[in-house]
């Protein structure tokens, strides 16, 4: 590997350090960041999706089936533990309905590319890392707008009185067209133009951590204000919700008797989720709720920090045998 990809690939795996960067720098210069359009938040997700699909062949989703156990355990703790967590903050914190609807998203998105940057800097199953990522992702075009539309109603009744109709159906033609489309973009790219994208593989994930940035910073200053002003329960459901993740996800993982290995991989998995996309979703499916849209912002700081210490305890944490 020349030194320009070794020194993109270094760029991409200190992820961590650009976005808490970039939201210090949003949080105290938000001019530094209201540069950027909402309207262009769909386009940079789907460069991360795409990125992702860059990464994956036909042989990967063949590669599944080899490892179905730990992958299904992952997946089922994404879409059961992280929702349950998600309502019973809300619940516990009393959100305004806004902040409800984006954490509910966060809690009901799929894993994040985030995730297979943290499992390689903490030495994980790179393997079942990607795929976990990857069958999540799939399942989301079903699982994350039935999730959030049977919670969002739920909890605007009990927190409201009042039942808040979800457009579900919209919530997954939008999950298709951010998620799904690029992804089978990536994959066919790298089918069939294999050597164009050998020579770009190794800079692709720095974008992908670039329109992350982008638009975690954005939200977090175009809210700044409304953070400031009632943003400490917010920050405590959002902190709590992904430190259970990793926690329950690595317990639970030990507990069904797994490697410590493929549960530290579990963990950072169920741990980070793809706060990118539940930042579209609210804002395109909810735009009654201008202030939907943090929740994903504090989350994609939040798992950035938590990924961090979690991949340094990984690293010095040795494997039996």
């Amino acid at each position: 590997m020349s030194s320009l990809r070794k020194f993109f690939v270094t760029l991409a795996n200190l992820f961590p350090v650009w976005v808490i960067a970039g939201a210090g720098l949003a949080l105290w210069k938000p001019e530094t960041a209201t540069w950027f359009q909402p309207t262009w938040i769909p386009y940079f997700l789907a460069i991360i999706m795409l990125s992702m699909g860059l990464t994956l062949s036909f042989e990967d989703f063949a590669r599944v089936l080899k490892i179905p156990k730990s992958i299904l355990l992952g997946v089922g703790l994404q879409y059961t533990i992280m929702p349950l967590l998600g309502y019973g903050l809300a619940l516990l914190f009393q959100l305004p309905i806004d902040f409800v609807i984006g954490l509910v998203l966060v809690a009901c998105c799929p894993g994040g590319t985030a995730s297979n940057v943290v499992c390689f800097i903490a030495k994980t199953n790179i393997a079942l890392s990607v795929s976990m990522t990857t069958v999540s992702t799939l399942l989301a075009v079903l699982f994350t707008p039935l999730l959030t539309t049977l919670w969002v109603e739920s909890l605007s009744r009990e927190l409201t009185g009042l039942a808040l109709e979800v457009d579900t159906l919209g919530l997954l033609i939008k999950t298709v067209k951010v998620v799904i489309l690029p992804i089978i973009a990536g994959v066919l790219l790298n089918r069939y133009f294999n050597p164009l994208v050998k020579r770009v593989e190794a800079y692709t994930p720095f974008l992908a951590v670039l329109s992350i940035v982008f638009i975690v910073d954005f939200i977090l200053a175009a809210k700044k204000d409304a953070i400031l002003e009632i943003g400490a329960p917010l920050i405590g459901a959002v902190v709590l919700l992904h430190f259970f993740g990793f926690l329950l996800g690595y317990l639970l993982s030990l507990k069904l008797k797994f490697g410590e290995k493929d549960a530290q991989t579990i963990s950072i998995e169920v741990g980070m989720q793809n706060s990118g996309l539940a930042t579209e979703l609210a804002r395109s499916n909810f735009p009654n709720y201008s202030l939907a849209t943090v929740p994903g912002a504090i989350s994609a700081l939040t798992h950035c920090i938590l990924g961090s210490i979690a991949a340094g305890l990984c690293r010095i944490k040795k494997y039996p045998g």
